[in-house]
C-alpha cells in the first residue's frame, strides 16, 4: 500500500470518526421524514393534476355533447323544411363531434385509471409515512432516555471527557500548591539560617551591626533594673563599699 492510500485511508477513518460523533440520530431520522413528507406532497400534488386534467376533458365533452344536439336539432328542422342538404351538413357535424365525444371518452377511462393508481399509492405511501412518523419518534424517545442516562452515569462514576478535564485541572492545581508550599518552606529555611539577606532591606552591615549592640545595650540596661527592684543590686554595692578602706570612701 502506497503512501497516499494510506493517507486516504486515514483521513476516511478520522472523518468517519468525527461524522459517527456529530451526527444525532434524531435529526436523522427527522431529515428522513421531512423527505418522505415531500414524496408525499408529490404524489398527492400529481392526483390532483391528473383529477383537474380529467375535469377539463369532461368540460369539453360536455361542451360537444350540447353542439351535438343542437346539430340533431338543426338536421330536423331541415328534414321538416325539406332541406335535405342541410339536414345532410348538420349529420356530418355531428358524426364528427361524435367522433371527438369518443376520443375524449377513452381519454378520460385512461387518466381514471392513472387517478386511481396513484390515489393507491399516495394511500400506501402515506400509510407508510405515518409508521414511520410513529416508529421515528419512539426511536427519538429511546434515544433520548439512553443519552440522558449516559450522562447521569458519566457524571456519577466522572468517566466522561469534562470530567477527566476537570480532574486533571484539579491534579495540576494541587502538584502546583504543594510545589509552592515547598518553595515558600524553603526560603522561610535559608532566611533563618542567614543564607538570604533581605534585599528590600535598606539598611547596611554598620547600620544592622549598630541596631544589634543598641539592643544588646538594652537588654543589659532592662537586667541591671531588674535586679536593682529585686535587691541583689544594693547587695553588691554594700559589699563593694566594705571591701574599700577610708581614704578610698574618701576618694569615692
Amino acid at each position: 500500500m502506497g503512501l497516499i492510500s494510506r493517507m486516504e485511508m486515514v483521513f476516511k477513518s478520522k472523518m468517519n470518526k468525527v461524522l459517527n460523533r456529530m451526527e444525532d440520530p434524531r435529526e436523522t431520522l427527522d431529515y428522513s421524514y421531512e423527505k418522505q413528507l415531500e414524496l408525499l406532497q408529490n404524489v398527492k400534488k400529481g392526483v390532483a393534476e391528473v383529477t383537474t386534467s380529467k375535469k377539463r376533458l369532461q368540460l369539453q365533452r360536455a361542451k360537444l355533447i350540447q353542439s351535438n344536439e343542437k346539430l340533431e336539432k338543426q338536421a330536423r328542422d331541415a328534414v321538416a323544411a325539406d332541406r335535405e342538404d342541410l339536414a345532410r351538413l348538420a349529420l356530418e357535424r355531428k358524426s364528427a363531434l361524435q367522433q371527438q365525444v369518443d376520443g375524449i371518452d377513452r381519454e378520460i377511462i385512461e387518466i381514471e385509471k392513472q387517478e386511481e393508481k396513484l390515489i393507491a399509492s399516495e394511500k400506501r405511501l402515506s400509510t407508510k409515512v405515518e409508521i414511520f412518523r410513529t416508529k421515528k419518534e419512539s426511536i427519538k424517545a429511546q434515544y433520548s432516555a439512553a443519552e440522558a442516562q449516559v450522562k447521569i452515569n458519566e457524571s456519577v462514576t466522572g468517566i466522561s471527557e469534562e470530567m477527566a478535564d476537570v480532574g486533571l485541572a484539579l491534579e495540576r492545581a494541587e502538584n502546583k500548591t504543594d510545589e509552592m508550599k515547598a518553595r515558600a518552606e524553603a526560603i522561610d529555611e535559608l532566611m533563618e539560617a542567614g543564607t538570604l539577606e533581605d534585599l528590600t532591606g535598606s539598611r547596611d552591615d554598620i547600620e544592622r551591626e549598630l541596631a544589634k549592640i543598641s539592643t544588646q545595650t538594652s537588654i543589659e540596661s532592662e537586667l541591671a533594673k531588674l535586679k536593682a527592684e529585686a535587691g541583689k543590686g544594693s547587695e553588691k554595692t554594700k559589699t563593694g563599699e566594705e571591701g574599700k578602706g577610708p581614704e578610698e570612701r574618701k576618694e569615692v
